[in-house]
């Protein structure tokens, strides 16, 4: 090996221990508001306890990274692999996901202190494993972080829910709004204004220079007609105008699943908004009054694609929303990882979408479906994503509760389309 090559090898290594050490201590950072009762609950069979998160989180890197790979690595104990391991089939057996908020044991203490045992052996392999082990595990430890950075915003989507079911409503955290930013003008009674793109072969997918699910593979080309996009997202406000035109109430408007969805659910707004003298909503700063000028998240695909039919418009396929993306070079993200409130919708005067990364995730038009020449990973790791590919929708984006350097333009977000719990919303399009 060259010293070229050594001090590359050695730049690796600090790099992904640095990249695993933040993702650890922001996950607990998240999990620090909570109390022990608070993360042992499970609100509905689709959210997971704080402390099941915790816990599957440190499985991952003890499941692919140290029992293969740390001589003598031991588990603190070996019934954590039937209780925190989620989906993965070729693992071995799991406990049923629906029933995670029965186990009261393991306490919280002892997932800090499975989180703190792994953390170490972590620290010993990157460090001191030869340059052969390190290049083996190296791949896997930043699925790994990109994993729980998943598990990051799903622990804040389900705490939300958890909080919610409790009449005195309660508030996560309590920080002030963020100002909106300077440079937008406010969309409080304006229409959006819709970008057009001219269409034409386009290309749709990682390119592998940074990294990327395998859900966003290949890299391939889409034929897309002219079509445009709204600069910003969709209000609370102009949700309140749907309300009131009877939205809930007319068939024409939905999807016969999202009908049938509407009458057997009771759905007459977004989840967690209440009437009462007036419109209000449940937060992770607890219950306050709806803000028109915020985006609205919490709806499902068929409230979007409603929408979307009642204001005369259509959602984007996610090829389009890519395109736009990718063309505008608009889908920043956040920077502050404290930074857990929506900011108001707004646009910028020259009609360029914006906010497409940072306030809530965006449905599609789209199912979830394999590229062209999608292959899944090779291994256990390989049932991450292509074993999802059916009954589901797309969403790009980002949301709120989104960590840092987890969003890009490529990003392939799912969920069944009568899901509400995400931080979901919408943005319009429309054909040309």
């Amino acid at each position: 090996m060259t010293t070229t090559d050594t001090a590359r090898t050695a730049t690796h290594r600090a790099s992904t221990l640095t990249a695993f050490r933040n993702v650890r201590t922001h996950t607990e950072a998240l999990a620090s508001p909570l109390s022990a009762e608070d993360q042992t609950v499970q609100s509905m069979p689709d959210v997971s306890p704080t402390k099941w998160h915790r816990a599957h989180t440190t499985w991952f890197f003890e499941t692919f990274v140290l029992t293969p790979e740390l001589s003598g690595y031991q588990s603190p104990d070996p019934a954590y692999a039937y209780l925190f391991n989620s989906y993965y089939e070729q693992v071995g057996s799991r406990h049923p996901r629906s029933e995670r908020g029965l186990i009261s044991r393991p306490t919280v203490a002892d997932v800090t202190e499975y989180r703190r045992h792994v953390d170490l052996a972590m620290e010993e392999i990157l460090t001191t494993a030869s340059d052969e082990v390190f290049d083996r595990v190296a791949g896997i430890v930043e699925v790994g972080c990109h994993h729980e950075q998943q598990h990051q915003e799903l622990m804040l989507m389900d705490i939300k829910h958890v909080l919610s079911c409790n009449p005195l409503d309660p508030r996560y955290e309590t920080r002030a709004p963020e100002p909106a930013r300077a440079h937008a003008t406010s969309t409080i009674g304006a229409e959006p204004v819709f970008t057009e793109f001219d269409g034409g072969l386009v290309d749709i997918g990682s390119d592998g220079a940074s990294f990327a699910f395998d859900n966003e593979t290949p890299r391939h080309t889409v034929l897309l007609a002219p079509f445009r996009i709204a600069n910003r997202l969709v209000t609370a406000g102009e949700w309140r105008q749907f309300i009131d035109d009877g939205g809930y109430a007319r068939a024409e408007l939905w999807l016969s699943d999202g009908w049938a969805a509407v009458q057997s659910q009771g759905w007459t707004a977004p989840l967690y908004w209440q009437l009462d003298d007036e419109w209000t909503m449940f937060t992770l700063e607890g219950r306050r009054p709806v803000d028109d000028s915020e985006p609205v998240v919490h709806v499902s695909h068929y409230e979007a694609d409603a929408f979307a039919r009642w204001a005369g418009a259509r959602l984007p396929t996610e090829f389009e929303w890519e395109h736009a993306a990718e063309s505008t070079k608009s889908a920043a993200a956040r920077l502050d990882a404290n930074d857990l409130h929506l900011h108001p919708s707004h646009a910028t005067e020259e009609g360029v979408p914006i906010q497409l990364a940072t306030e809530v995730w965006q449905w599609t038009a789209s199912a979830y479906l394999p590229y062209p020449r999608f292959v899944p990973a090779a291994g256990a790791l390989g049932e991450y994503n292509g074993k999802f590919m059916s009954n589901q929708m797309v969403l790009r984006g980002g949301a709120c509760v989104t960590p840092p350097g987890h969003v890009r333009p490529t990003y392939r977000n799912f969920f069944p389309p009568a899901s509400r719990w995400a931080f979901s919303g919408l943005r319009l399009a429309a054909d040309a």
